[in-house]
């Protein structure tokens, strides 16, 4: 029912002699929605932590993590929860209904969690320090900014949802990115965070679709080919951008020393590589 992959941290450098299989065994995330199994990926990125929950026709339940050190996931530990796909139940410290783009941040200590209902529940974890309240967070609460133009095939909403200007937490930043009908670059020009990791996971794409997920050092770039609800992980020495062959939504997650979402650092044009 529950399978956790570690995935060692890897220097700028070594990353840069990576063939394609390599990237990918190393920062591509996928099948972690299986049904009737939760899947974790405990990265050694400021100890961030991804994955996915399918529970089909049964109830999972989340609780010892062996790699955490701790009884339970939540001890010294918060999570951001995105419900993907048909409606489901989150059990923690309340019982929250969730449905498609919602997101649940659970602070740490709010106990075991459990999963049911319809469709795939994907999962972010950070160590914390203070305990927050959990908090059902729906788009329509979330703060958002336009950005990018049809010109540049760009124009897209940013969604922030466990963001300083909405809630109060730990480490953990959380949003939601939507590119609009004929756009399909996001985050470009690029930009790094040497103080923050970040995790993508994309969603809403056609069976068919695929995004070039970009990444490496500014000046000696890479990508990966992702398909729906496949994601990335991206240390803080790499540009993360991306690129489709059709206009798609992306989940993205902080972790690190800040949770200021402006703090980063612009990559020009004339850099990349």
């Amino acid at each position: 029912m529950l399978n956790i992959e570690i995935r060692h941290a890897i220097d700028p450098v070594t990353a840069s002699t990576f063939d394609t299989s390599e990237l990918r065994e190393h920062f591509h995330v996928s099948d972690i929605f299986v049904p009737g199994e939760i899947n974790l990926i405990y990265t050694h990125y400021d100890r961030m932590m991804v994955g996915g929950a399918c529970p089909g026709d049964s109830t999972l339940e989340l609780d010892h993590v062996a790699p955490c050190g701790t009884a339970s996931v939540l001890d010294r530990r918060e999570m951001t929860i995105v419900k993907l796909g048909g409606p489901g139940k989150v059990t923690c410290d309340a019982e929250y209904d969730m449905v498609h783009g919602d997101m649940l941040y659970l602070g740490m200590g709010a106990g075991k969690i459990t999963f049911s209902g319809e469709g795939r529940f994907y999962i972010i974890s950070a160590p914390a320090h203070q305990t927050y309240p959990s908090r059902l967070i729906k788009i329509a609460e979330a703060a958002n900014v336009t950005l990018g133009s049809s010109e540049n095939c760009n124009e897209r909403t940013i969604y922030q949802f466990v963001h300083p200007d909405v809630m109060k937490s730990c480490q953990l930043v959380v949003g939601m990115t939507k590119l609009q009908k004929g756009s399909v670059w996001n985050t470009m020009p690029a930009h790094v965070h040497d103080r923050r990791m970040e995790a993508y996971l994309y969603i809403d794409l056609d069976e068919d679709a695929r995004v070039f997920h970009m990444m490496g050092e500014p000046d000696e770039t890479r990508h990966m080919v992702l398909k729906n609800e496949e994601g990335a992980i991206s240390p803080s020495w790499s540009i993360h951008s991306g690129a489709g062959t059709s206009n798609y939504a992306f989940i993205w997650a902080m972790a690190g020393d800040n949770v200021d979402y402006k703090d980063v650092e612009m990559v020009s044009m004339e850099t990349i590589k």
